[in-house]
């Protein structure tokens, strides 16, 4: 789901240490260093950003976003859609192979829906307009709603974790509560086992028998042509470690470089950095837990607004100017298709304010246990906040640890108020995938529960025009601003660094090395 988190940074090491190494460099061999370690490999069983990036290059979708945000087809050749959005008909691209060369059918994409669907948000909602999914012949599958759903495209081509991707049928069988121990797709790259070291590195090599598809590629879809044969995914121990192997040209390609040493990197010898703006930025969130008191409260958490001064946050973090947007009140993204203002007076910092609106609610001094992630730059973002919040009258407490205690505390309802985290702008943009948004009245970290944003929500998925969607988001905009699930803390980018001898790569905030060259 959320970014993954470094811990404090230590002297930029020399070089990277011997039991990192992977192999000696081939020829067509890129090196790279990513967000964090591919740990869970099943695409379907994660909201992690990294198993997406790992799922985008090693299988593939139905349908895919271009840089415009709208929805092309990607495996699928063609569809017809019934006069009444009930019916579609989908047709596959032929072709089409699985790594192990079996062809791709329509029972293995039935089958893989069926498993992914139910797993995640957009898929759900899908599902409960569904009727009937059955495949009409070897390469063709059809599926029957019960009542229309006009955003069936958007969800079968969505960027979001977990990916709609396809699996063979004997993997798509697999209960998803069960993961998959065997990784064949059938996208541009192949998972290569037997180099596998956990903890150390990961290789994956150009897939032969991939046919791109015919027009030129656009961000997530379009022909990826894969010139590189292999490329491996190292593991770094910190983000200092990884600064200096990519200015020593030990790695090609850094996902995530840290603030403090940009000025290096940009002086740095054959080094570019890649910074994008709109919904290739990150977006910065205070997650609140609605089931733990004082913020079953709303008038208690609508205080928070005033505390968060998103200016000073990315101050204090180092972020430039260039690489951060101005203090943002759209949850849905400023300078983004969906961008909203909605409720924007009731946001801004204003720590007097906060004192007088904190006096008026019934809190009374309880602690407020704030998690955060020791040595990252959410935890800076936290400590902002936090002396805002005890100027304003709260009481409150910081609890530092790492971002896998934090993902297993927040899992249960009592023992934590908040917590700090950053996710890309393409999960955050639109209300059916933003985390804190979209999630209300489920069972998700938070339990925030807003019967009319969950409302608006299914009158968003039911719209049948862009400029309908976009009124709502603006309802639901509003509506959030008063039930306040999270309070952002910022828009920025955090730039990647690459060699200038890795020629042709995709400009995006996602990794993706089709088209890339050496």
């Amino acid at each position: 789901m959320n970014r993954m988190e470094f811990g404090r940074r230590g002297a930029l090491a020399g070089l990277a240490l011997p039991w990192m190494a992977p192999p000696a460099r081939a020829a067509g061999n890129a090196n790279l260093v990513l967000e964090s370690e591919v740990v869970i490999l099943d695409p379907h069983a994660t909201t992690a950003a990294i198993t997406r990036t790992f799922a985008y290059h090693v299988f593939d979708t139905l349908y895919a976003m271009d840089g415009q945000g709208m929805i092309r087809p990607q495996m699928v050749e063609s569809h017809e859609a019934s006069a009444d959005g009930l019916t579609w008909t989908f047709r596959l691209r032929e072709g089409l192979k699985w790594h192990d060369g079996a062809p791709v059918t329509a029972a293995d994409c039935v089958a893989s829906l069926e498993r992914w669907a139910p797993r995640d948000a957009q898929g759900r909602m899908l599902w409960a307009a569904k009727s009937e999914l059955v495949t009409t012949d070897a390469r063709s599958f059809r599926l029957v709603l019960s009542r229309p759903f006009p955003l069936v495209l958007d969800v079968l081509g969505k960027p979001n974790a977990p990916l709609p991707v396809m699996l063979p049928e004997r993997l798509a069988r697999v209960p998803v509560e069960t993961r998959i121990r065997e990784y064949v797709g059938s996208g541009p790259f192949r998972f290569r086992a037997a180099d596998w070291r956990p903890g150390n590195y990961m290789v994956l090599e150009r897939n032969p028998d991939y046919v791109p598809r015919e027009e030129p590629v656009d961000f997530l879809a379009g022909g990826k042509r894969v010139h590189l044969d292999t490329i491996t995914l190292r593991v770094m121990p910190d983000a200092a470690t990884g600064a200096s192997a990519l200015m020593q040209g030990e790695i090609d390609y850094m996902q995530y470089l840290p603030f403090d040493l940009l000025p290096r990197l940009e002086r740095a010898r054959g080094v570019r950095l890649l910074g994008l703006g709109g919904i290739h930025m990150f977006q910065g969130n205070f997650r609140l837990n609605h089931a733990a008191a004082p913020f079953d409260d709303p008038a208690i958490r609508q205080v928070l607004w005033r505390c968060s001064d998103q200016a000073s946050v990315l101050t204090a973090i180092g972020i430039p100017e260039r690489f951060r947007a101005p203090p943002c009140p759209s949850f849905f993204l400023c300078d983004a298709p969906l961008d909203s203002r909605a409720g924007a007076e009731a946001v801004g910092v204003d720590v007097e304010e906060a004192k007088r609106m904190l006096a008026r609610t019934n809190y009374r001094g309880q602690n407020i246990i704030f998690m955060t992630v020791a040595g990252s730059i959410s935890q800076t973002a936290a400590q902002v906040m936090i002396q805002n919040m005890k100027l304003a009258g709260f009481n409150v407490e910081e609890q530092q640890m790492d971002w896998g205690t934090v993902l297993a505390r927040r899992a249960r309802r009592e023992g934590w108020h908040m917590f700090t985290v950053y996710a890309n702008g393409t999960d955050m943009f639109s209300p059916l995938t933003h985390f804190y948004v979209s999630n209300t009245c489920s069972d998700y970290p938070g339990w925030d529960c807003d019967r009319d944003i969950e409302r608006l929500l299914r009158e968003f998925a039911l719209a049948p025009t862009a400029d309908d969607r976009k009124r709502i988001a603006a309802e639901i905009q509003g509506a959030a601003v008063r039930h306040t699930p999270s309070v952002m803390w910022g828009q920025f980018t955090i730039p990647a660094g690459y060699r200038d001898r890795l020629r042709d790569l995709p400009q995006a905030a996602y990794p993706m090395f089709w088209e890339a060259k050496l």
